[in-house]
């Protein structure tokens, strides 16, 4: 008989589980929520520090407690914070863990506490500042009722499960977060499935997008024993979907679900396949993390277009992506029409990193303005995917030489597994001071539909106050659809969207 045992994640305990423990127990599995101590398990006493080692320690217990009954076929499930005493119990008792489920949670690693992976900055400020005043025993308050969201996204949660996970939330101690994770690697070879909750801002193809473009950490989750799952609810599917979850969840334990795919060194991903359309081969001028592509023949200055690529990006990735065929392919393609085209690397590594990537873009742009082969008063900015919330900076306070502004199937709004990014960063409120800028935005019929709503949103924004706005839509094409979707309707997208900003740098 399988036997879960369950790990729930802040400020939460055994009850978020009693439904889907119910539909699990139905199909004959054995289910232990466990109870963590101060959040449903023991209380500990006045001043008394607990860590992230209780709650491995508390985990250790149960596994003890049920594992020679069960016959080694122990599945432990770490939903949000809960993974990460869960990978710490099956690093101590790999041998008697069958496998282990991530549920919409991060990937723990040695040495790294779990406050890096709370979405929220702001939280995560609150949290070392709590910590910073040397209270023993100190604890973070759970959220209110309408807070809950800043842990992930409670779309599809009922009232009533949303009023008891309220009421019976507990201070989460302030030790489980701070206190580094500390692995052997002696879980390494235990199967793992991964359950992504795609209305919490999560994918299969997103997580393959990361492996194919240089992750190292999900890379070495591209091997048969690691399989994912989707589960089409925001973060909180034990709440908004239990049944869904327990069918998942023994679909999981049986090791059914998708394995990513490795990167076969003989042929390129397709970020890194070529552009699809024939431009001319020019050559580069490299300076720092610019690539200049100038147009041949005499004459200048001319004006320029800036392609900003998305993230985030993993710091690890090679090729960089200002030498990724679609920026350099589009940047050729502007330098073959008499313009400048420019790529650039900024350091959009994570979620947290849209201030020091817009610091970076900035100083790109100033130092190609700075060039006395470009019209520093005719200049295009062409921003792709994760950079979408990049484009706020440059609507919020349009500068003079700025001629216009596109976006390829962008990102306008943080999605909801990032928690809340800074005011600046929202281009549906900076559009309104756009004035007559010139935008140009690109949109794919078959977006995923988290990122389509930040985009509605954005264009509801723009026309309720007057932007000028062009939307090129490719109907059947997907995010990224220059390298995905290799087709007529594809290449016609990035003829228009092309020509559009070529006649406002001209005109």
């Amino acid at each position: 008989m399988t036997a879960f045992i369950l790990v729930s994640g802040v400020f939460t305990g055994p009850h978020v589980w009693d439904e889907a423990a119910t539909h699990l127990a139905s199909a004959g599995a054995e289910v232990h929520a466990v109870a963590l101590s101060g959040l449903g398990g023991a209380r500990p006493s006045a001043g008394a520090e607990i860590g992230l080692e209780t709650h491995i320690a508390d985990v250790l217990a149960v596994i003890d407690s049920v594992g020679q009954e069960a016959g080694g076929d122990v599945v432990l499930v770490g939903h949000d914070y809960g993974i990460h005493p869960v990978v710490g119990a099956a690093d101590r008792r790999a041998g008697s863990v069958a496998r282990i489920v991530y549920l919409d949670s991060g990937l723990p690693q040695d040495g790294v506490p779990a406050l890096a992976a709370v979405p929220d900055q702001g939280v995560r400020e609150e949290v070392l500042r709590a910590a910073g005043g040397g209270t023993p025993g100190a604890a973070l308050a759970p959220p209110a009722r309408d807070a809950w969201q800043l842990w992930g996204s409670t779309a599809d949660v009922p009232g009533s499960a949303l009023d008891r996970l309220t009421a019976l939330a507990s201070p989460h101690p302030l030790g489980t977060l701070l206190q580094p994770l500390r692995l052997t690697g002696a879980a390494a070879e235990v199967p793992m499935s991964g359950v992504l909750c795609t209305g919490n801002g999560a994918s299969i193809a997103m997580v393959q997008a990361r492996v194919n473009v240089g992750d190292p950490g999900l890379r070495a989750l591209a091997v048969p024993r690691v399989t994912f799952l989707e589960l089409s609810t925001g973060h909180w599917p034990m709440l908004s979907d239990p049944t869904a979850l327990a069918v998942t969840l023994l679909k999981a334990a049986a090791g059914e679900g998708q394995p990513l795919t490795p990167v076969d060194a003989t042929k390129p991903p397709p970020h890194l396949l070529p552009f699809l359309l024939d431009v001319p081969e020019l050559p580069r001028e490299r300076t720092d993390n610019i690539d200049l592509y100038l147009p041949s023949g005499p004459g200048g200055p001319r004006p320029a277009v800036v392609f900003v690529h998305g993230g985030p990006v993993p710091a690890e990735a090679r090729p960089t992506p200002r030498d990724w065929p679609v920026l350099t392919g589009y940047a050729r393609y502007a330098a073959g029409h008499g313009v400048v085209g420019v790529t650039l690397d900024h350091r959009l590594h994570a979620v947290t990193d849209y201030e020091r990537a817009a610091t970076d873009v900035a100083d790109a742009v100033e130092r190609v303005r700075a060039d006395p082969r470009v019209d520093p008063d005719r200049v295009a900015l062409w921003f792709f995917s994760g950079s979408g919330p990049l484009t706020a900076d440059w609507m919020a306070k349009p500068p003079g030489w700025l001629r216009c502004l596109a976006a390829d199937y962008p990102i306008m709004a943080p999605l909801p597994n990032w928690g809340r990014l800074d005011s600046r960063f929202h281009p549906s409120d900076a559009v309104a001071r756009a004035g007559s800028l010139p935008l140009v935005l690109v949109r794919a019929g078959l977006e995923t539909a988290d990122i389509a709503v930040t985009v509605e949103e954005f264009l509801t924004a723009a026309r309720r106050c007057g932007a000028d706005i062009e939307v090129i839509d490719v109907p059947n094409g997907h995010h990224a659809f220059e390298t995905i979707d290799r087709t007529d309707e594809s290449r016609d997208a990035v003829h228009r969207a092309m020509g559009s900003v070529l006649r406002h740098l001209t005109a």
